[in-house]
């Protein structure tokens, strides 16, 4: 979390910003680069903390009217349509060894004429 707050203070202080005119009154205060940066980071991570605490605040209200599926009109019940209703998956039979599809090199034996010839290499 901290790297990606990290990679967003650096990015406002290369883009034409609101933190990047932050950034630069820090720094007419009187404080160093740093510390300028640290106060950026400080600025971005309450900004990502009250947005965290509405998101939660808005799920908790909205959370006492959703069905079970945590959305309006959702179910429980599978939608897939080759399933017959009720019977799970693990129910199902399992498909036996598959077939094989490559067939073993036939092996050539040597003649005896072969053999003479490999044997005089």
């Amino acid at each position: 979390m901290n790297h990606m707050i990290h990679i967003a203070a650096v990015t406002q202080l290369r883009l034409d910003t609101d933190g990047r005119a932050y950034y630069r009154r820090k720094r007419a205060e009187g404080k160093k680069s740093l510390e300028a940066m640290r106060c950026l980071k400080r600025r971005i991570s309450d900004v990502i903390y009250r947005q965290l605490i509405d998101d939660a605040e808005r799920s908790a209200r909205t959370d006492a009217s959703a069905s079970p599926g945590g959305h309006c009109g959702a179910s429980q019940e599978s939608s897939a349509v080759d399933l017959p209703p009720h019977i799970d998956t693990s129910d199902q039979p399992l498909p036996g060894p598959a077939e094989p599809t490559l067939q073993p090199a036939a092996r050539r034996r040597k003649t005896p004429t072969e053999n003479t010839l490999s044997a005089a290499s």
